[in-house]
């Protein structure tokens, strides 16, 4: 990973990222802003809150901080609460009803339409109250080496059929 954070400290930043947004410290406005913030063109309280909670490095390229953007604006649009740690993204889109065709999409972009199908994702599971564990997502994201990538996109796809077909047995 290029994100400075060593992939196993990648929980503790989203971790502690999410409490961050879910805390008084963070004004309703600012929430608000970050809910409603495109990865082009962050408000000034996305880099108040970058400067406080996101890994050394996070803007190193361009690239990473629309990648940073990106994650925060996907956990605000979500919270409160938007980070559950027992919950895989996959598994979270398949329970709520997250269609195939949209998931492929998801996994198959790279870039900024990566980025724009990630926040219709996220106000897919926001919108259904649904929280899910972010760190698949910061993977899908901040990950650059091709191989680690198409892990976390065989395990997010592996999440979400798991759910599928667990689903489809209790309905039979």
């Amino acid at each position: 990973m290029s994100t400075q954070v060593p992939e196993a400290n990648l929980s503790q930043v989203i971790g502690r990222v999410a409490a961050a947004i879910d805390s008084d410290w963070l004004s309703t406005g600012d929430r608000a802003a970050l809910r409603r913030m495109s990865p082009d063109q962050p408000p000034l309280a996305f880099y108040r809150f970058a400067l406080r909670y996101l890994p050394e490095g996070w803007d190193s390229t361009e690239e990473l901080r629309r990648d940073w953007t990106t994650l925060v604006a996907g956990m605000a649009i979500v919270s409160p609460n938007p980070h559950r740690p027992d919950l895989p993204f996959g598994q979270a889109l398949a329970e709520e009803g997250y269609s195939e065709a949209r998931l492929e999409r998801l996994l198959s972009a790279d870039g900024d339409t990566q980025r724009t199908l990630l926040l219709r994702a996220a106000r897919f599971l926001a919108a259904k109250t649904a929280a899910c564990n972010w760190i698949h997502p910061a993977q899908l994201l901040l990950t650059r080496h091709a191989d680690r990538r198409e892990q976390c996109r065989r395990r997010i796809a592996g999440d979400f059929y798991s759910a599928l077909e667990k689903k489809q047995r209790e309905v039979v």
